[in-house]
């Protein structure tokens, strides 16, 4: 077996083919692992079938032991972060098969095969970075989008570093068997269907996905879904109109104290301090704000909190006296 220094632990088994290398088996002893971009100076081009399936036959191959400090416990089931590698074009089918934990999927756009089952039992999977590139095919988006019907939190990075973060909404689709009439109804509930298929030819469209925000709130939704779907389009305004822009702001305005709550979560001075100058809370979601961020241990928000709020609310040395 040769052994390589990578960047995360690795053992593989692949084959070398005249256009890069194909990866047939991948196992880690890392919770956030990173796929080689080459191996013996080609490109890594692909995922064979069942590729990091966890406790499958081991397949006939070149073995390879990438370290980079060395671990025990080596099952993907404990795998939460994986980073595909940026030449990676086609994916086998069931490569990601019952890697249960794997929360964070990080790859390029350039994948133009995806393979049936790919992520069959991955529950978690619900964060995405996708970087596009010039030459990709872009449909890596729709993919996900059309193969997961959970929330999404989606973030693209463009050919020119202009970057979108994007939520799309759960939603369920039941199938009930009708024993009279022989036949099986079909429903779908949760307001994210629309979002998880505004794509037109595989491409996204983000003047669409804006114009679905209307429909979304008329229908039955959580409202922290809906302040967390506003907020990433604020935050990161890729190809955002002047008029979605004020759609969103008027609801983040409707939820103020929501929305201040939840941005604590999010550890982004910069972010609560663009919230504060594009919005006006009222003393008490100011005063509920500071106690939760004195709570938390957030100097950085605290600091921003009590200068919002003692610009806006100044508790100076006036009196009043009756004579």
């Amino acid at each position: 077996m040769e052994t390589l220094s990578g960047a995360s632990n690795w053992k593989l088994i692949v084959r070398r083919e005249k256009e890069g290398v194909v990866i047939l088996q991948a196992e880690t002893c890392d919770r956030r692992a990173v796929l080689p971009d080459t191996l013996f100076g080609l490109p890594v081009k692909a995922l064979g079938g069942h590729a990091l399936a966890p406790g499958r036959a081991l397949p006939e191959g070149e073995p390879v032991l990438l370290t980079c400090g060395g671990g025990d416990a080596w099952d993907n089931r404990q795998l939460q972060d994986l980073t595909f590698p940026s030449f990676l074009e086609r994916v086998g089918d069931y490569a990601l098969l019952n890697c249960g934990a794997l929360k964070t999927l990080r790859l390029h756009d350039s994948v133009a095969r995806w393979g049936g089952g790919a992520l069959m039992n991955c529950r978690c999977l619900d964060t995405l970075h996708i970087v596009q590139t010039v030459s990709g095919p872009g449909e890596t988006a729709a993919y996900f989008a059309g193969e997961l019907s959970r929330e999404l939190d989606m973030t693209l990075t463009g050919p020119d570093g202009t970057t979108a973060r994007l939520l799309f909404p759960e939603y369920t689709e039941i199938y009930e068997e009708n024993c009279p009439a022989h036949h099986f109804d079909y429903q779908i509930t949760g307001a994210g269907y629309p979002y998880h298929h505004c794509f037109r030819q595989k491409q996204l469209r983000m003047k669409e996905y804006d114009a679905l925000w209307r429909g979304f709130l008329g229908m039955e939704h959580d409202p922290l879904t809906a302040v967390r779907l506003a907020w990433y389009r604020l935050r990161y305004p890729a190809e955002l109109a002047e008029n979605a822009a004020g759609r969103y702001w008027a609801y983040l305005r409707e939820h103020t104290g929501e929305a201040l709550q939840w941005l604590l979560t999010e550890k982004d001075p910069e972010g609560l301090r663009f919230f504060l100058s594009n919005t006006e809370p009222d003393q008490t979601q100011l005063r509920e704000a500071c106690a939760l961020a004195r709570e938390r241990d957030a100097t950085s928000a605290l600091a921003l909190l009590l200068e919002e709020q003692h610009r806006r609310f100044p508790s100076g040395l006036e009196k009043s006296f009756d004579l």
